[in-house]
């Protein structure tokens, strides 16, 4: 018996519950994973709460959570790929609020040695769009890069992929969150008034705006986006709106081997995810109420 947390109707976090389920043997192409670290993201309260109910119906009940990380339990008959043992990451639209999960193979992404569960259940939604979005911008030795919202789990990623690309980083976030991004060795800006101007101050040390990321889709970013790269064919956003549109800013564009390739730069010392909160599955209404409230930088994981 296992245990998932799943919700009946949309609403705040709280119409979530925790209940038991029995998990079927996998079928033919399909794998059984106990997941040992669950990543929480923005996307899943908005799930919840009925947000996404146009672009994406469900068919109610529903569990949430779209990335975790744990150990091959089972595999389907005749399967040639996974084998019992191995340690893997999942990733998926749903259905990641769970113990354990049987999910089909091509969901899953071998992990590397050397990377933690916590770590990994990190890696497909901040580090994948992350790595997708510059990987479209072209990123290189000799760019500098603006990352607007660069405190959060997608900009944070960003500013240490974009550095192991070779590039520099300027990087618009709170003014609590200042000392956060100089960690991560970007050129830290502060939001509000004259943010422009600020961003053509740091350039003046990092080197003129040649790519922008923009992690949060403001009025405020993306007018700072239109003013400093009036070309906008190396900007990207991954929440477009009607301004974005309009602007010419693409949207993010998911990279085919993106989960695999950050992983391996896990591996390898150059990317690691701050985990600002662990909680156990159980409790993972109040997860989903610290990623609703903007809890800070740093990613959410539930533990089972």
């Amino acid at each position: 018996m296992s245990t998932n947390v799943y919700f009946e109707q949309y609403g705040d976090p709280e119409v979530l519950k925790v209940g038991p389920e029995d998990l079927p043997e996998p079928a033919a192409g399909e794998v059984r994973v106990e997941f040992r670290a669950i990543g929480v993201n923005p996307t899943d309260w908005k799930l919840v709460a009925g947000h996404l109910s146009k672009v994406a119906p469900l068919d109610l009940p529903e569990v949430p959570g779209s990335e975790a990380a744990g150990v091959v339990t089972a595999v389907g008959p005749a399967f040639e790929g996974f084998t019992v043992g191995d340690e893997v990451i999942w990733s998926g639209f749903t259905g990641g609020y769970r113990m354990e999960a049987v999910v089909p193979a091509d969901q899953l992404t071998p992990l590397p040695a050397g990377v933690d569960f916590e770590q990994a259940a990190c890696i497909p939604v901040a580090g994948g769009t992350a790595y997708s979005a510059l990987k479209q911008l072209g990123v290189g030795p000799g760019d500098t890069v603006l990352i607007h919202a660069a405190a959060g789990g997608v900009g944070s990623a960003a500013v240490q992929i974009a550095q192991a690309f070779g590039a520099r980083v300027i990087g618009t976030a709170s003014e609590a969150n200042q000392d956060y991004l100089r960690e991560l060795g970007a050129e830290a800006v502060p939001y509000g008034p004259g943010l422009t101007d600020r961003i053509r101050s740091a350039a003046e040390e990092a080197g003129a705006v040649t790519a922008v990321l923009d992690a949060v889709g403001t009025e405020e970013s993306v007018a700072a986006t239109v003013e400093l790269l009036p070309d906008r064919g190396r900007a990207v956003i991954t929440a477009p709106g009607k301004q974005s549109k309009e602007a010419g800013i693409a949207a993010v564009q998911q990279q085919e081997g993106r989960i695999m390739d950050v992983a391996t730069l896990a591996a390898e010392g150059l990317i690691t995810f701050t985990i600002a909160h662990r909680l156990p599955l159980v409790e993972a209404a109040e997860a989903l109420e610290l990623s609703r409230s903007g809890h800070g930088h740093g990613k959410i994981v539930l533990l089972p």
